[in-house]
């Protein structure tokens, strides 16, 4: 161990676009298989362990903290599918779940009781986290699909963190795994009805999903057929099968364009056949319900609209049913026998929409929180009256319902328990607006002990994503307690680039408004600070991914805003990244940033903003960067090339670079080691603002 710390060598490597050259004196570190970049990634952890062993017992707390307040044996609500229904159990000192499922009683409509955590009567174990990670450092789940008929599960699994799965096969009813094993695999699968062959993803070298695959079960899987191929580059591949089980769903679709193929589910040899060929710049989606399609779509309509067309046509008119409203973006749509349910978003927060397919009213299933977050949950059944949906906010734990769609009555099946004495009435949530630059009014929400001070005396958390047009609604979070319980204010940004105010929201902050996210996260930081919430030099940032790029940016342009940064697997040397069509995801996401390799106007704008091109010797603050080793979406070598140009650049900057050695995108993958994780991560806040006794 060593108080001081490792610096990393520096070889200059020179690249030249549009006449610009830069000199990227880290580069070496993109070299995985080099062991000298493994020792200065194990000099780095060495470093932080040694930094932050004074705050060991803190993280001993904080973990126990989690623990304490989590029922650590306990069950989700079952969902019936066919004759059974489906569930997932975990058990006190077991990191991962074990999926299960239950015959239906006779007679049996209520899904069974799950309020003591104890294993359901009849339980049938499917599929066992904990043995299939024995002996692993990692373990994820891909694929887990089981059969129209309830006979074979389909499933995939990640050993790396590097999202490539190996596919399987199990007889349900004899608890054999077939020989039928497929490697590097996708998510997403889906069978035909008679589930005699199953259809698959696999990936390009850029490990973007670009095959679906046509698998008999019972032969080699060297005799798979490739069904369809998606050549562009900017296109990823999804397959599904429709909930009425009727179609097969290929779904193609870029940042901005969509193009769905579908195929007869009783009919699997049959060629796909697309719904409507790809238009630059129109999204769309497909559910089947009886004689056509649902069509939920953007063309003509910025916040989208739903259309139908014939099954037996899809190609002809689209017939509107519900018209576009500017300021309502429908996100998606759950077709039933009877039924369909529309979420959507207005006004900054989500919300489900019944429309009965007979002629009557439809109507918003309504709740009684200011801030909340709901959406639909598990719904496999077609023939139903009953949705089930999930709603949490920042004080209420993630409930779920079940809706009577005939009704609108609702019925609470669980509300995830939280153990030590929690009382939400301690707690209070708020809502304010900050003024951006060019006077857009960008969302924030709070939640904080009842009657926190005003006085600018508080700690605050501030969150932040800001991408892709994914909104952050409010959400529940026990490990959050642990802060908020100490005094710690927790409010989230929702800036420009995601989709908390609809589509708008996320144009605007894209391209070439990409500013726009960083700008509004600073002024809400500035707004927190003005209205007495907090003080600057009380203001932590953290934010992961493209969030991570959005804490980087921000460290450069207001460093002044912020005691403390936490950066989790951050995109923070975009312009190298999106310059390099090798690497995976490049070209993909040429359409979220810009394509800088052909466009100088981008490549310009990219690096005015870039985190890695725009440190600087200047005072920032104190910096905490967790990556993992096998992330396939934000390789581990751009925060570590950031770290060390921060360390070499600013000398005065107290930065933490922590790598997980055996994981993914999402870190840890065990619950008990990703509650490691947010301890650690807590710890160092808490410790940074003063509130670590």
């Amino acid at each position: 161990m060593t108080s001081q710390p490792p610096i990393a060598k520096r070889v200059p490597s020179e690249r030249v676009h549009h006449g610009d050259t830069v000199v990227d004196e880290y580069a070496w570190l993109q070299n995985k298989d080099d062991p000298e970049t493994i020792a200065y990634l194990e000099a780095e952890n060495a470093y932080t362990e040694e930094s932050t062993r004074h705050l060991s017992a803190l993280r001993e707390t904080m973990f126990d903290e989690i623990k304490l307040r989590t029922r650590e044996t306990d069950l989700s609500v079952p969902a019936r599918k066919g004759g059974f229904w489906y569930y997932t159990r975990t058990v006190e000192g077991k990191q991962y779940g074990i999926h299960c499922r239950r015959a239906v009683a006779i007679g049996e409509v209520e899904p069974p009781s799950t309020e003591d955590g104890a294993p359901l009567p009849g339980e049938e174990a499917l599929i066992d986290g904990n043995e299939l990670a024995e002996g692993k450092k990692f373990f994820a789940l891909g694929t887990f699909d089981v059969s129209p008929d309830g006979r074979w599960l389909a499933y995939s699994t990640d050993f790396d963190g590097d999202e490539r799965f190996t596919l399987r096969i199990k007889d349900l009813l004899s608890g054999e795994v077939l020989p039928d094993e497929v490697p590097n695999t996708f998510y997403g699968s889906a069978w035909s009805a008679d589930g005699s062959t199953l259809f698959y993803l696999t990936v390009d070298e850029a490990w973007r999903p670009y095959r679906v695959w046509r698998h008999v079960r019972g032969t080699p899987t060297a005799q798979d057929e490739v069904v369809y191929e998606e050549p562009d580059e900017r296109f990823w591949v999804g397959v599904d099968l429709t909930r009425s089980e009727k179609f097969i769903i290929i779904d193609v679709h870029s940042k901005v364009t969509s193009e769905v193929h579908v195929i007869p589910a009783d009919q699997p040899l049959s060629p796909p056949r697309v719904i409507a060929p790809r238009e630059q710049g129109v999204e769309y989606s497909v559910e089947h319900h009886g004689h056509r399609f649902l069509i939920l779509h953007n063309r003509g309509a910025e916040d989208f609209a739903l259309s139908y067309t014939s099954v037996d046509t899809p190609g002809a008119d689209w017939t509107p049913l519900i018209e576009h409203e500017p300021g309502t973006r429908l996100l998606e749509v759950d077709a039933f026998a009877r039924h369909m349910v529309i979420s959507l978003r207005r006004q900054g927060l989500t919300g489900l929409r019944v429309m009965p397919f007979d002629g009557g009213p439809s109507y918003d299933i309504e709740f009684p929180e200011p801030l909340y977050s709901v959406g639909p949950d598990a719904n496999p059944e077609y023939e139903t009256a009953t949705f089930r949906l999930h709603y949490g906010s920042l004080v209420t734990p993630e409930s779920i319902y079940d809706c009577d769609l005939d009704t609108g009555q609702l019925t609470l099946r669980k509300q995830k328990e939280v153990l030590g004495g929690f009382d939400p009435a301690r707690y209070e949530q708020h809502r304010e607006w900050a003024v951006a630059e060019d006077g857009t009014r960008v969302p924030i929400s709070l939640v904080c002990l009842r009657d926190t001070p005003r006085n600018g005396s508080a700690p605050l958390l501030l969150y932040g994503y800001g991408s892709y047009e994914h909104s952050m609604d409010p959400w529940f979070s026990i490990p959050r307690l642990s802060l908020v319980d100490r005094g710690v204010v927790f409010a989230v940004a929702h800036i420009r680039g995601g989709g908390e105010m609809g589509r708008h929201w996320y144009e605007n902050g894209k391209m070439l408004a990409k500013k726009n996210t960083f700008t509004d996260f600073v002024a809400c930081a500035e707004h927190l600070v003005k209205s007495g919430w907090t003080a600057a030099d009380r203001v932590i940032a953290r934010g992961g991914s493209a969030g991570g790029l959005l804490m980087g940016a921000v460290a450069n342009m207001a460093p002044e805003s912020f005691a403390g940064i936490v950066a989790q697997v951050p995109f923070v040397d975009p312009l190298t990244s999106i310059l390099d069509p090798s690497l995976p995801l490049t070209v993909t996401e040429w359409e979220e940033w810009g394509n800088p390799l052909h466009d100088p106007e981008v490549y310009e704008y990219m690096k005015s903003y870039s985190p890695y091109e725009n440190v600087a010797d200047r005072p920032y603050p104190a910096i905490l960067a967790v990556t993992s080793l096998n992330d396939t979406r934000v390789l581990y070598h751009e925060p570590a090339k950031w770290v060390a140009r921060l360390r070499a650049t600013a000398p005065g900057a107290k930065v933490l670079l922590k790598t997980e050695m055996g994981a993914g995108h999402g870190g840890p993958s065990g619950r008990y080691d990703a509650w490691k994780e947010e301890a650690f991560v807590n710890a160092w806040m808490l410790d940074l603002v003063g509130r670590s006794s």
